[in-house]
Formats: structure tokens, sequence, C-alpha cells
């Protein structure tokens, strides 16, 4: 199984790389630096500032964005292709496939996470930026695995794309929605409302807590950051592959 696992996530970072990958990251990272050039160039008075948030945010978007992408559109073409039935039909547990598609998608993650290292590196403490880039990369995995999730549920890209893209919005301003949900006017509704975004709080992870724009101006991050990263990204990718796993067993080809 070990080695039916290394085949299929090296296969899959393969057809990353065939894909043209390498070009995306590098159009992504000049555009980005562009962007973030002329704001400091239009807001002079906090230029550095400015630039280091920007460049962090477009990266940290445009990674979570193109490692969803690939995710998708690599299952749903294996989909069409019949490539899932012939992989199954082989000698190994489903549990193989699926595992060997997250590897190679955790493989992928890297290659973003990486060149978005670099690019903020230059503009921040190298601690923190070296921070900034561990978490970046467990926000990455914890996205490859609820894509994988919920292209094995849905099976078609466009629905998948969206659900995971609105998980990803959810998950960032969790924090967000609740301190709105708890108003300052505590009646019924206010009530309800503060309940209900509790609920989805407990359910999603953090992820305004990974990579943090704030850890790269202020040099605020710390190991109890990069603990709390690793211990949401450990829970949530095991549970998302679990979740996975179950969907793919259920099913009958």
């Amino acid at each position: 199984m070990k080695s039916a696992v290394r085949t299929i996530a090296a296969a899959t970072l393969q057809e990353a790389l065939r894909s043209r990958l390498l070009w995306l990251l590098a159009a992504v990272a000049l555009g980005a630096v562009g962007v973030a050039g002329f704001l400091q160039a239009v807001v002079p008075a906090e230029g550095h500032a400015t630039n280091t948030a920007l460049l962090a945010a477009l990266l940290r978007l445009a990674a979570a964005g193109i490692v969803a992408i690939f995710a998708v559109t690599a299952i749903v073409r294996e989909y069409a292709d019949k490539q899932v039935e012939m992989l199954l039909a082989l000698p190994y547990p489903r549990a193989a496939w699926l595992l060997g598609r997250l590897a190679g998608c955790a493989l992928l993650a890297l290659l973003p996470a990486g060149v978005a290292g670099v690019l903020v590196a230059g503009t921040a403490p190298p601690a923190q930026a070296a921070l900034w880039t561990v978490s970046l990369l467990g926000e990455l995995w914890i996205v490859a695995a609820f894509a994988v999730f919920c292209t094995l549920t849905l099976q078609h890209a466009l629905p998948s794309l969206c659900a995971t893209a609105g998980f990803y919005v959810l998950a960032r301003s969790v924090t967000a929605l609740q301190l709105a949900g708890h108003g300052a006017t505590p009646d019924a509704g206010q009530r309800v409302i503060g309940a209900g975004t509790d609920a989805i709080a407990f359910v999603l992870p953090r992820l305004d807590a990974f990579a943090r724009s704030e850890w790269l101006l202020y040099g605020t991050g710390t190991a109890a950051d990069l603990g709390f990263v690793a211990g949401q990204s450990a829970i949530y990718v095991t549970l998302l592959a679990g979740a996975a796993l179950f969907d793919l067993y259920r099913k009958e080809f």
C-alpha cells in the first residue's frame, strides 16, 4: 500500500507540473509584486506596511486558489476518463488511491507556499517569514483536503469549487462573524444569531489565525501560534481525509 500511495502522489505532482503550474506561479508572483509595488508608490506614507500586507494577502489567496482548482479538476478529470474505476480495480485498498491523491496535493502545496515565502522573506524578519510560510502551508493542506472531499462527494467541478471557495471565505471570516453575532443588543434574536455563529466557529478551522500579515509587519508571531496552526492542520486534515474515505468506501463503481 505504501508503494501505491507514493506512486499516486508522484503521479499527481507530475500532472500538476505538466499543466504548466510553474509558469502560473511565476505569473502570480510577478502580478502580486507589481500590484503591491504600485500601491506602495500610491501610498508612500505607509508604503512598506501596505506593500507587505497586500503582497501577503494576494499570495495567500492565489496559493489557496491554485491548490483548490488543481485538486478539484484533477479528480473530476479522473472521473471523466474512468481512471478512478481502473485504479480502484487494482489489488490495493481504496484508501491507497485517496491517500496518494492527498499526499500529491500536499506536495503540490509546497510550491506556492515556497514561492510566497521567498517573496515575503525580503519584507519581514526571517523568523516571522518562516512562521508565515509554514502556517500558509498548513492552510493549503486544509483547503486541499476539503477540495478533495467535496469533489468525491459532488463529482462536478463547478459545485466543488464553489463549495471550497465558500468554505475558505467562511473559515477566514468566522471570527468576524462571531463578533458581529454577539452584538451590543442582548435581545432574543441577537442571542440566536450569536449561538449560530458560535456553532459555525466550532465546526470550522480558524484560518484567520493562519499566515497573519501582522506577523510580517510587527513581528508578533510566537511558538504558540505555530503550535496552534500545527494542531488545527492535523485535526482538520485528518477529519476531512476520514470523511472523504468514508464517502469513497460507500460508493459503488
